[in-house]
């Protein structure tokens, strides 16, 4: 059974590598520490199908070094034992390189058990994740190495690439080549930076095309649908997640509509109305607030319609929601003022509260002080009367600041109204 395509055209050289122009161009760190020839211990980040792992190789197949190779998703304890070993013996005299895919499905005490020999320099360590390796390497690990983030690769830089697997396809089986126009760009296009995604994609069409005597013919409509929604690079765990949803609300926040729509869409074409909805109702309070107070009960209207309904239906009242906050005024005084107020609290300012606003509604209360003297604001013009309500010791704090905007300003002016003229 032969390889897969992706692994039979894999780059041998740096200048074969598709994409990563900002670390492995001239003159970028990464191409500069790797021309030195003396490799640190590195950590290679990003999503699957970029070159991550075929850099690895080119670094290690070009190393001096007694280079091993292990998976985090199958290696044990043994494997890291049986490597250590060899670093302690004749194996290991110029050094041992170790590169270590999917390094964070290692658990703490086998990345524990290479700190040791990487730190004295017996064990090189390169080792790749598909995951935020602040958050599932070991710390011990990381300030070890130098982590360097693999980016998507742009449709442009793709394109190369999937033309030479169809032609290296074409060679391999003696066959001449016919690609309908389009065919080229729609891949690279619909790969979504995930270059291995798009030789695979080859690979489909290859064993998929039409042919005619000694000619393969490749037709744009089986293209389609052999790359149909592979251009989504989604996981409701990792870091894409994440970042969609901060660009959703960080576009909302900026009160671009049409930003807005295009990252809510991505996540409704993963079929993730839940994490949509409840980032939704966050923006609400947080980026509208007081404001446009009503944008509460109206986007909580728009997920609860979304809830019931359900895709592809669910789209349109929460389109309406991203829209709505989109263009709404905007307000944060709600979440300043709140923080405000809980920083006084984590830092112990908190102070016993008044004896007249604590509760006076049991036997014995009046006795013990309690509720007496208070001033019911409701027995006097304009529901207000002057009364000190915090703590003796923040009885001065000013937590909430007034808005900009229409609504905050009104009621700005309408409470220095009552209360200047009171006193």
């Amino acid at each position: 059974m032969s390889n897969p395509l992706a692994d039979r055209i894999r780059p041998k050289t740096l200048d074969d590598v598709v994409g990563q122009s900002h670390i492995l161009g001239q003159g970028k760190p990464l191409r500069r520490i790797i021309d030195s020839g003396k490799i640190p211990n590195m950590i290679f980040y990003g999503p699957s199908g970029i070159g991550k792992t075929t850099v690895a190789r080119i670094i290690a197949d070009n190393s001096k070094l007694h280079m091993y190779k292990l998976n985090g998703t199958s290696a044990s304890v043994q494997d890291i034992k049986d490597i250590i070993l060899d670093a302690q013996s004749i194996l290991g005299y110029n050094g041992i390189l170790l590169y270590l895919d999917e390094i964070q499905y290692l658990n703490k005490k086998q990345q524990q058990s290479l700190l040791e020999y990487i730190e004295d320099g017996r064990i090189t360590l390169i080792s790749s994740t598909t995951e935020n390796p602040y958050f599932y390497v070991y710390n011990a690990i990381i300030s070890r190495s130098t982590v360097f983030e693999f980016l998507p690769v742009s449709p442009k830089e793709v394109c190369p690439a999937v033309k030479r697997a169809f032609q290296i396809c074409a060679d391999e089986l003696g066959m001449k080549l016919k690609l309908e126009s389009g065919v080229i760009d729609y891949i690279a296009h619909g790969c979504g930076g995930d270059v291995r995604k798009s030789i695979n994609t080859v690979e489909l069409c290859i064993l998929s095309a039409d042919r005619s005597e000694d000619t393969l013919i490749v037709n744009l409509d089986n293209v389609k649908l052999l790359t149909q929604r592979s251009n989504m690079r989604y996981d409701r765990d990792g870091d894409e997640h994440y970042n969609i949803l901060s660009a959703l609300q960080k576009s909302i926040r900026g009160s671009d509509e049409n930003a807005a729509l295009h990252y809510a869409a991505r996540l409704m074409e993963a079929g993730d109305i839940i994490s949509l909805s409840r980032r939704l109702l966050v923006i609400a309070a947080e980026d509208i607030g007081l404001a446009y107070p009503q944008a509460i009960p109206i986007v909580k209207a728009c997920v609860d319609s979304a809830m019931q309904l359900g895709l592809p239906e669910a789209r349109i009242p929460l389109a309406d929601a991203v829209i709505l906050l989109a263009t709404a005024p905007k307000s944060n005084s709600g979440i300043v003022a709140i923080d405000n107020a809980m920083e006084d609290i984590r830092k112990g300012d908190a102070g016993e509260i008044p004896a007249y606003l604590q509760d006076g509604h049991y036997g014995g209360a009046g006795k013990l002080g309690k509720a007496i003297g208070y001033k019911y604001p409701h027995s006097y013009p304009d529901s207000w009367v002057e009364q000190q309500y915090l703590p003796d010791n923040l009885k001065d704090r000013k937590y909430y600041t007034y808005g900009d905007n229409k609504l905050e300003l009104a009621a700005k002016d309408y409470w220095e109204h009552i209360k200047n003229k009171k006193r």
